[in-house]
């Protein structure tokens, strides 16, 4: 049997089956299903696995942990729009750890600075937008020009 069978189990018989856990927790995306439409919350056996994972792990913070879950953040700092989303959705504010990642995209950092920050990207994210000159760095130069006042525009 596989994760996905372990979980369309439970999913059918509408509870939780303890002697298929084990086999769904060696899936990240099955295991936070399994939390979020079985269990209806933290799935500690999986957590582990979950942490792999930045999607799995962004949504685990957003919709069982809801708020801040450090395990998932390594797996979360290193993509980029996902380290954007994690910041808006789950720690609603700037997030450092995500930086360097989120700064490699440029859509992400348009909208990091705009969503997340609102205002005036950290100084290396800034220069990073300015040298790249593209449809986002327009938009966010745009952005920061007409709010001159937004506290976050003297990072």
């Amino acid at each position: 049997m596989t994760p996905e069978e372990a979980y369309d189990k439970t999913i059918e018989l509408g509870k939780r089956i303890p002697e298929l856990e084990t086999l769904i927790s060696q899936d990240a995306r099955y295991s936070y299903w399994h939390a979020k439409h079985v269990i209806k919350g933290e799935f500690i056996l999986a957590e582990p696995t979950i942490s792999k994972d930045a999607y799995c792990s962004y949504r685990y913070a957003r919709d069982i942990i809801k708020g801040r879950w450090e395990l998932g953040e390594a797996a979360i700092s290193q993509d980029s729009y996902i380290s954007y989303l994690y910041s808006f959705y789950v720690i609603k504010g700037r997030w450092e750890k995500g930086e360097p990642t989120i700064s490699k995209d440029f859509y992400s950092s348009c909208y990091y600075a705009k969503y997340v920050i609102e205002g005036r990207l950290p100084d290396f994210m800034h220069n990073q937008m300015i040298l790249n000159n593209n449809e986002y760095t327009k938009e966010y130069i745009e952005y920061i020009s007409k709010n001159p006042d937004s506290p976050n525009n003297k990072i």
